[in-house]
């Protein structure tokens, strides 16, 4: 980090050096000012103007260690490691006991993928660094590359004692605790690192988000409007909090809450739609509507908020609107299974049974689980007179849900419609067994086979038994 002063002379820096390279006129740098002005342009992906200063620095200080590292870094950027590491090789015979020696190294291992010899050398340059937390940063992000969570944890941890403004590191230390799920270890790492530092808006925010993990909304609330104090235009801060609000139920507060994070930040397709969902929740049903039409306005693949919409006529007994919104839906994510039970559904409801077999179909091959649709679809079969076919997907659901009364009456009256009647008195002895006191369906799904005598018989003497 640049002082004001600083932060002015780098400017200068490098005006004057782009000035240099419009002229073709040369001019002095210290080395330290070429190296700002090598990081600056590598930072900021301008590679060639990189490579130019540092052949000029090195033309003006060819025995600049400091410049000698920068190149190490560039060729390390361009994927030259072979080159890289006999350059530091170089120059660790020189200084020996320069920290950024083993930093660099330690980037060339963790290119390689050998995070284990990446430690080791990060590990050495500790011994001779005097920025501990840029080390530690480094060493807690090669131990997640290895998925070692309690050490990465620890790195982060020691990060932040050399550096409280890391917000990187304190992002990467309560990531390592929801991981390891020691939630009340990161409510009390957080807690104390507060104490501490009372004014750090993200630990507040991130100690609020552990509360919403276990579920104690009310002291999420709590630190996030602490994070909101610190930083009123904290819109992540915003965004927790409302849905904090959404957990109690405190839908009209959830909305406030969303609103301000509207007035901070851009339009947002998905802050329109907790929006939606809160006025949903407060049953005003036109303004959800309103909302959910400005989040897919905002973003048109927003397919949840499509769904949302049709969900909302739906209630209203619109199906053919419901229909357009799903199939909005549908055209964002083919192959999502509670889409096409939706549709299926309502092309049912709007007695287009083919396409209700179709959505039934779709839902099935996209791992639909639910009873239901098995059920649905072999009615939607039945009434497009495919009754063979119907009594093979119930069948198969057979296999899948034992002991369903609800497969046991359809089959049984399929049965008897193809007048196959062993089989059909079978299933309906199993049906009655299961659940005698929904006999009914026979009825709603079959009236002709309930009017049968045989079938009365059958139930009445299933009765007296």
């Amino acid at each position: 980090m640049f002082t004001n002063d600083e932060d002015e002379f780098f400017r200068m820096s490098i005006s004057k050096f782009e000035n240099m390279l419009k002229t073709n006129k040369i001019c002095f740098f210290d080395s330290e000012e070429f190296e700002n002005i090598i990081l600056h342009y590598l930072d900021t992906g301008r590679i060639n103007l990189s490579k130019k200063a540092l052949k000029l620095g090195l033309d003006q200080h060819p025995n600049s260690i400091g410049l000698k590292l920068v190149q190490v870094e560039l060729l390390v950027f361009e994927n030259k490691l072979d080159k890289a590491e006999k350059l530091l090789n170089e120059i660790q015979a020189i200084d020996s006991s320069n920290d950024e020696v083993y930093i660099q190294r330690a980037n060339i291992f963790s290119k390689q993928g050998d995070h284990l010899k990446a430690i080791e050398s990060l590990n050495l340059a500790l011994q001779f660094t005097e920025d501990f937390a840029d080390v530690y940063s480094l060493l807690g992000m090669e131990y997640l590359y290895l998925d070692e969570l309690n050490q990465a944890k620890e790195a982060f941890i020691n990060c932040l004692r050399y550096d409280t403004a890391d917000q990187s590191s304190l992002y990467n230390v309560t990531y390592c605790f929801d991981f390891l799920e020691q939630h009340e270890e990161a409510i009390q790492f957080l807690e104390d690192f507060i104490e501490e530092n009372p004014y750090s808006e993200v630990a507040w925010h991130q100690l609020g988000k552990q509360f919403v993990t276990i579920k104690d909304y009310k002291k999420a609330l709590n630190a996030f409007d602490f994070a909101c104090v610190i930083d009123e235009n904290f819109i992540g801060a915003h965004l927790e909090k409302g849905k904090a609000y959404e957990k109690l139920r405190m839908f009209e507060e959830a909305i406030d809450c969303y609103k301000t994070a509207l007035k901070i930040d851009e339009p947002s397709a998905y802050v329109y739609h907790r929006i939606g969902f809160c006025f949903e929740a407060l049953k005003s049903f036109d303004k959800a509507i309103k909302y959910y039409l400005r989040s897919v306005q905002e973003d048109p693949l927003m397919d949840k908020a499509w769904i949302a919409i049709a969900d909302l006529y739906l209630k209203k007994n619109d199906f053919r609107k419901a229909l357009h919104f799903v199939n909005k839906a549908l055209g964002i994510d083919e192959h999502n299974h509670l889409y096409w039970r939706r549709f299926a559904i309502i092309n049912k409801e709007l007695m287009f049974y083919e396409e209700a077999e179709l959505g039934f179909r779709k839902a099935i091959e996209n791992e639909d689980h639910f009873l239901d649709t098995w059920l649905f679809w072999a009615d939607s079969l039945q009434l497009l007179g495919e009754f063979n076919t119907a009594i093979e997907k119930l069948l198969k659901a057979r296999e899948l849900f034992n002991d369903e009364y609800e497969i046991e009456y359809r089959l049984a009256g399929l049965y008897f419609i193809l007048l196959e009647n062993e089989k059909a008195f079978y299933h309906l002895t199993n049906a009655l067994s299961l659940n005698f006191e929904n006999k009914d369906l026979l009825q709603k799904l079959f009236p002709s086979v309930w009017e049968n005598e045989q079938v009365q018989h059958h139930i009445n003497k299933f009765n007296r038994e």
